[in-house]
C-alpha cells in the first residue's frame, strides 16, 4: 500500500495534468466532428484505392480487399469507425436543429445537404455487405458486388456512383476548412487538388472496368455456379429481409430529418411564447428577440454587423462582449467558452462572454469588444477586406528607450528622423529574416513571424531579426554619434502562440494585425526587458517550437498581467547574443536541406 503522494511529486505531476486538463475542456463538437470526419475519409480513401485496382484486374480489387476486410472488420477498428459514423451523422442532424437562422454561405449549404444525403445514398450498401455478413454470414467480395449493381439492379450503380461523389465531395470541402487555416496550405493546394480530382476518377474507372469483367464472365454458367452460391448472395428470403431492412431504415432516417425540421417549428412557436429579451447595444441599438438565441445569432438576425471570424463555433474570441451592468443572472460559460476565454487570458472577468455562446434570458446591455468585419455592401464598394484567420504566429514587440527624453532637447523634425532611422533599422532586419512589419505605435513596431512559414521556421526567423536588430542598431548609433548624447537603447519582447489574423477598424480605416494573448504576451516581455536589464526577453514557448537550443541565456520565471502561472523566458543582456543561436541550431538545418 503506498502512502501520501509529496508535494514534490504533486509538482512533478502537474505539468501534465494541467495542459490534459485544458484540451480536454477544449475538446467540443468540432473537434468531434473533426476527428469523426477524419477516420471516416481515411475509411473513404481506401476504397477509392481499391475501386481503383479494377482498372488492373478484379483478381488485384479482390487481393487488396482482403486486407481491408482484416482490418476495417477487426472489432477494435469496427468499434471506432462505427462511433465515427454514427457521431458524425448525428452531429450533422443536430447542425440542421440547431442553426437559429440559415443565412448560411453556398458552400455551408452544399456541406450540410451532402453530408445528410450521405446515409441515405449508403444504407442499402451497408446492410446489404455488412450487416449481411453478419446475420446470414454471406461472403460477398467485388464480384458479387458488381453483379449485384450491375447485372441484378443496374439502377443500383448509379447510386453507388452517386454516393461516392456525394461522400468524396463532402469531406474534400470539410478538409479545405479545416486546412486552409495552415500555414503551408497555399502551397500544398495544388497537390491536394490534383489528389482530389485524380483520385475519384480512377476509382470510379476501376469500378467501370471491373463491372464490364463480371458483365462478361456472368454468361458462363460454371462462373455464376462459383460466384452467386448461397454462401456468396443467399437465399430470396434473406434478400427480402435485407431490402425490409433497407427501406425501414430510408424511411426512419427521412422521418428524423422530418421531426429535426417540425422540432425547429416547436422551438420557434415556444420561444415567441416564452417571452422576449431586449438586448441592448450600448454604441448601437436595441433589439427584442425570443429567448434562447446567443447574442450573435440575435444580432444576425436583424441585420446586425459583429465580428466572428470563425462563424460562430467558439474557435476564435473576435466576437467577444462585455457586459455593462448586472451580469450575476447569466447562464454559466459553457466548457468550450471558458477554454475559448482561458486562452485569451480573460477568465477571471465574468463581465466579458462569447457572443456566439451566451443565450441570455433577460434583459442585456453589452459592448462589442472588436469592430464589427466589413459588410457585403462594403466588398462591393470597392474595399478589400481579410476575413480573418486562425494561425501560429510569432510576435515581436521592438521599442525605443529614452525617446521622450531626446525629443526635450531637439527640434521635432530632428526627433522625428531619428525615430524613422530606429525604425527603418528594426523594419529591415525583420525583412531580412522572413517577418513582416505590422504597426508602428510611436517609436516601436510590431512584427509578425509565420505568415508565410511554419511555426517552427517562424520562432528561428523571430531570433534570427532580433540578432540583426542589434547589429543594424550598433550601425546606426556609429552613424549617429556626433549627434547622440548616448547611443539609442532598446527593448524586444518575443513569443509565439495561436491568434487571429484579419483587417480591423472601421471601413475604410481597417487595418491588418494580429488579436489573441501571444501578442499581448509579446509586448509585456519587452516592457520587462526594462526591469531584467537586457535588450531582449523571449518566452521558452519560441524555442522549443523552433527546435532551438538557448545556449548560455539565462532562464527565469517572470509573472505576466492576466495570467495565473508565471511564464519560463530567457532574456540576451544583447540581442546580437542571438546570432550565435541562430549559427548552431539553424545552419545545420539549412544544409541538410
Amino acid at each position: 500500500m503506498t502512502g501520501p503522494m509529496s508535494d514534490e511529486a504533486i509538482v512533478a505531476k502537474l505539468p501534465l495534468q494541467v495542459p490534459l486538463a485544458r484540451a480536454l475542456r477544449g475538446i467540443g463538437v468540432r473537434q468531434i466532428r473533426l476527428c469523426s470526419g477524419i477516420i471516416l475519409f481515411t475509411y473513404l480513401v481506401s476504397h477509392f484505392i481499391n475501386h481503383a485496382l479494377g482498372n488492373i484486374s478484379t483478381d488485384a480489387m479482390d487481393a487488396l480487399l482482403q486486407y481491408e476486410i482484416v482490418f476495417w472488420r477487426s472489432w477494435p477498428v469496427t468499434i471506432v469507425l462505427s462511433a465515427a459514423a454514427l457521431a458524425h451523422t448525428a452531429l450533422g442532424v443536430w447542425a440542421l436543429y440547431e442553426r437559429r437562422q440559415f443565412r448560411w454561405t453556398s458552400v455551408e449549404v452544399t456541406q450540410l445537404v451532402l453530408g445528410l444525403s450521405i446515409p441515405a445514398l449508403l444504407f442499402s450498401h451497408l446492410v446489404g455487405v455488412r450487416l449481411a455478413a453478419s446475420m446470414f454470414g454471406h461472403e460477398k467480395y467485388y464480384e458479387q458486388a458488381l453483379f449485384g449493381y450491375w447485372v441484378a439492379r443496374p439502377y443500383m450503380s448509379t447510386i453507388q456512383y452517386v454516393a461516392l461523389l456525394v461522400s468524396w465531395t463532402h469531406g474534400c470541402i470539410g478538409l479545405y476548412f479545416w486546412l486552409r487555416m495552415k500555414p503551408w496550405y497555399k502551397a500544398a493546394a495544388p497537390f491536394l487538388l490534383a489528389a482530389a480530382v485524380l483520385l475519384p476518377a480512377v476509382s470510379m474507372l476501376g469500378l467501370y472496368q471491373g463491372a464490364r469483367a463480371i458483365i462478361d464472365a456472368s454468361d458462363d454458367a460454371d462462373w455464376r455456379i462459383e460466384n452467386l452460391a448461397r454462401r456468396h448472395v443467399g437465399t430470396a428470403h434473406d434478400q427480402g429481409v435485407i431490402d425490409d431492412i433497407s427501406d425501414d431504415l430510408l424511411y426512419g432516417y427521412a422521418g428524423l430529418l422530418a421531426l429535426v425540421l417540425a422540432a425547429r417549428g416547436v422551438r420557434a412557436l415556444r420561444e415567441r411564447r416564452g417571452g422576449l429579451v431586449q438586448l441592448t447595444n450600448v454604441e448601437g441599438r436595441t433589439i427584442r428577440v425570443p429567448k434562447g438565441l446567443s447574442v450573435l445569432e440575435a444580432n444576425l438576425r436583424f441585420g446586425i454587423p459583429h465580428s466572428s471570424v470563425c462563424g460562430g463555433r467558439a474557435r476564435c474570441s473576435t466576437c467577444r462582449i462585455r457586459i455593462v451592468g448586472e451580469h450575476g443572472l447569466l447562464p454559466e460559460p459553457s466548457k468550450r467558452e471558458t477554454f475559448v476565454l482561458n486562452r485569451v487570458g480573460v477568465r477571471g472577468d465574468p463581465a466579458i462572454r462569447l457572443a456566439c455562446q451566451l443565450r441570455p434570458e433577460s434583459d442585456l446591455s453589452f459592448v462589442p469588444m472588436f469592430p464589427p468585419q466589413l459588410t457585403g455592401e462594403n466588398m462591393s464598394a470597392g474595399l478589400q477586406a481579410h476575413t480573418g484567420q486562425e494561425r501560429y504566429l510569432v510576435s515581436m514587440f521592438v521599442d525605443m528607450r529614452g525617446s521622450t527624453k531626446l525629443a526635450e532637447k531637439r527640434l521635432p523634425f530632428d526627433t522625428v528622423f531619428i525615430i524613422n532611422r530606429f525604425l527603418t533599422a528594426v523594419s529591415q532586419a525583420v525583412v531580412a529574416a522572413g517577418g513582416e512589419p505590422n504597426q508602428f505605435v510611436g517609436d516601436g513596431q510590431l512584427a509578425l513571424f509565420g505568415l508565410n512559414a511554419s511555426p517552427r521556421d517562424a520562432c528561428r526567423q523571430a531570433i534570427r531579426a532580433a540578432a540583426l536588430i542589434g547589429d543594424n542598431v550598433a550601425q546606426l548609433n556609429d552613424l549617429l554619434r556626433a549627434d547622440l548624447p548616448e547611443p539609442i537603447r532598446f527593448g524586444i519582447g518575443i513569443h509565439g502562440g495561436e491568434v487571429i489574423i484579419g483587417d480591423l477598424g472601421s471601413p475604410g480605416h481597417a487595418v491588418f494585425t494580429a488579436l489573441g494573448d501571444p501578442v499581448n504576451v509579446a509586448a509585456r516581455l519587452q516592457d520587462m526587458s526594462k526591469t531584467l536589464a537586457c535588450e531582449a526577453v523571449i518566452s521558452e514557448e519560441v524555442f522549443e517550437t523552433g527546435a532551438l537550443s538557448p545556449g548560455a541565456l539565462p532562464q527565469t520565471k517572470v509573472d505576466i498581467r492576466g495570467r495565473v502561472e508565471p511564464m519560463t523566458v530567457r532574456t540576451a543582456e544583447r540581442a546580437s547574443m542571438l546570432a550565435n543561436i541562430d549559427a548552431v541550431s539553424i545552419a545545420p538545418a539549412a544544409a541538410a536541406v
